[in-house]
């Protein structure tokens, strides 16, 4: 395989991965989310540095602090920064939304999706999302 087929072939499993991650939170799927990880996972946010490992996220966390409004949240932007075979770098944008459809705000961040004993996962997030 060449690299660029191999580079896109990274870009194309790390963005399924982020489609993935969506689906699955919106879903309240603690299971599947999880799965789109590769744990250790790092989350840089306004609380500060977080390191997620497999079975920490509760049913619990979508109904407080900042998820307290939240019904669902979309993607409005994923561009790829730098792609490699076994790691990309997104730059994302989304937006979080109440049961009526209203905005609670739409979050600047980056994602860096890797591939680590040939599963593909989020590594890394920084946001600027609460």
């Amino acid at each position: 395989m060449r690299e660029d087929d191999a580079t896109a072939d990274a870009i194309e499993a790390a963005q399924g991965v982020l489609d993935a991650f969506m689906t699955a939170f919106n879903a309240r799927d603690i299971p599947a989310w999880e799965a789109t990880f590769n744990f250790p996972s790092v989350r840089l946010a306004s609380q500060g540095l977080v390191i997620l490992n497999a079975g920490d996220a509760k049913p619990e966390r979508f109904k407080t602090g900042a998820l307290a409004e939240w019904d669902h949240s979309a993607w409005d932007r994923r561009e790829v920064i730098h792609a490699g075979p076994d790691k990309v770098h997104i730059d994302t944008r989304f937006t979080r939304y109440r049961k009526d459809g209203s905005v609670i705000g739409g979050f600047d961040s980056v994602y860096v999706v890797t591939r680590e004993d040939g599963h593909w996962g989020i590594k890394i997030r920084s946001s600027y999302a609460p």
